[in-house]
């Protein structure tokens, strides 16, 4: 048997073990199946009607729960979470209720204003009322009141056992009811992560149905022989795998699952450059100032005709696509933007800091091939060139406040960013390079 790699060979632990994300990978793997099928499975059960397959929205939103329940099962049982002392509760020493519901009341008068703004601003704001966002506000609408009643015992029984129960939440409660002191950095760290959750929630549960939708509705039996329809049908399915693990990950912000938002980014130009990824500030869609495929075809148009080019290139974008799902699924219960849930070394996390933006922004230059455009402009060449390097550096720039965001926040992830400056895919080779500049200035450096 081969020697273990020294510890300092090795990433940090990650925080979220990798059986997390690919148990929720085979629950909605299943749903999925169970959904596609679902004809010739009432057949075989004996259903007088006949049925057809179920790709409408709820059962596309029923895939967060396939995809959920089994993630939260492992997390508990197999990873014991929520006794990680980063949970913030101490479940040997609960305190009794008349202790802590003058707490517990203030917590709930901060969390429903919190909502109550949330609500508002859906209100407000046009958007959230028009095209797949409309789906977002019935599902939220519809469970508003449910989670309204919910939270006055589950805040109750949790602030029984948190060791420090005055949180942000309470915070703002106590602002606002104005009969104890409050801290407003604690405030502003609980708005900026409920803005989190307000904006990319409604997002995320817009965006599920589509891909769903057609994966389920579709036959899956001609795309193994056609390069483009397998591409078209797996790289959907990589992103059907992306809005749902990504979806779970903003809805269960528990401290028992130890997936709470711990911070939110507290730098202006990490919300910029966010935002400009999204509706309806995105940049590089539509009419966006940033919108880099004008008289633009894809791969499939530019290589029609040549086989064997079309598998090499279906194959880079499958792959591409599914190292960019991995990167969500390698976070379990834990995704969201703007957000420092934990530290994640694992996964395609072992190789560079940023798979995502990575792998994402190759996938567009791949696919769009921005510099090849049917009206044989070269304005048109240069312009979507340019604005597709646009893209990507706004993802760079994402990438160094998303950083400097997590360097400030845990050690862990120092430890992670100075390993990964050795050993990652790409910063390995810059490392190398600095040594081998180095060493060979102290070769020329003439002896004193």
């Amino acid at each position: 048997m081969s020697a273990s790699p020294p510890l300092a060979e090795r990433p940090p632990e990650s925080d979220v073990s990798a059986a997390v994300g690919l148990w929720g990978v085979a629950g909605l793997g299943l749903w999925i199946c169970i959904c596609h099928f679902w004809p010739e499975i009432t057949a075989a059960l004996g259903f007088a009607e006949p049925q057809g397959r179920l790709s409408g929205p709820y059962a596309a939103l029923t895939g967060l729960v396939a995809a959920a329940l089994p993630m939260v099962v492992v997390s508990l049982v197999r990873d014991k979470v929520h006794r990680r002392a980063s949970t913030g509760i101490d479940w040997d020493r609960p305190r009794p209720v008349s202790g802590i519901i003058d707490i517990s009341i203030t917590k709930l008068a901060g969390l429903w204003a919190t909502w109550a703004v949330i609500a508002f601003l859906y209100c407000v704001a046009r958007w959230y009322w028009d095209g797949p966002y409309l789906l977002s506000m019935e599902v939220l609408g519809a469970l508003a009141m449910p989670l309204f009643v919910a939270s006055i015992p589950y805040v109750i029984w949790l602030d029984r056992l948190l060791v420090e129960p005055r949180d942000g939440a309470w915070h703002f409660g106590a602002m606002l009811i104005g009969r104890e002191p409050f801290d407003p950095s604690m405030v502003w760290h609980h708005a900026r992560a409920w803005a989190v959750k307000g904006f990319f929630t409604a997002f995320m549960i817009s965006i599920v149905p589509a891909g769903f939708g057609v994966i389920v509705a579709n036959d899956w039996a001609p795309a193994f022989g056609d390069p483009v329809l397998l591409a078209s049908f797996l790289i959907t399915a990589m992103f059907v795998l992306d809005a749902q693990i990504g979806t779970v990950g903003y809805i269960m912000t528990l401290k028992p699952l130890d997936a709470q938002i711990r911070s939110a980014n507290p730098f202006l130009a990490g919300w910029l450059a966010a935002l400009m990824c999204y509706p309806p500030f995105q940049l590089m869609q539509g009419n966006g100032p940033l919108f880099y495929q004008g008289n633009t075809r894809d791969w499939t148009y530019w290589f029609a005709g040549h086989e064997a080019l079309l598998w090499v290139w279906a194959a880079i974008l499958v792959l591409l696509a599914a190292a960019y799902a991995w990167a969500t699924v390698a976070f379990g219960l834990r995704f969201s933007n703007l957000t420092y849930r934990g530290v994640l070394t694992n996964g395609p996390y072992r190789f560079t800091k940023h798979p995502a933006y990575l792998a994402k922004n190759t996938f567009w230059w791949l696919e769009t091939l921005p510099f090849l455009v049917v009206s044989h402009s070269l304005t048109d060449m240069v312009r979507n060139t340019f604005f597709l390097a646009c893209v990507s550096a706004i993802y760079f720039w994402r990438a160094k406040t998303e950083e400097a965001h997590l360097l400030a926040e845990d050690p862990k992830y120092r430890a992670y960013a100075d390993w990964m400056a050795r050993h990652g895919l790409i910063t390995s080779l810059f490392h190398r390079a600095g040594q081998a500049l180095r060493g060979r200035r102290q070769v020329l450096q003439p002896a004193e």
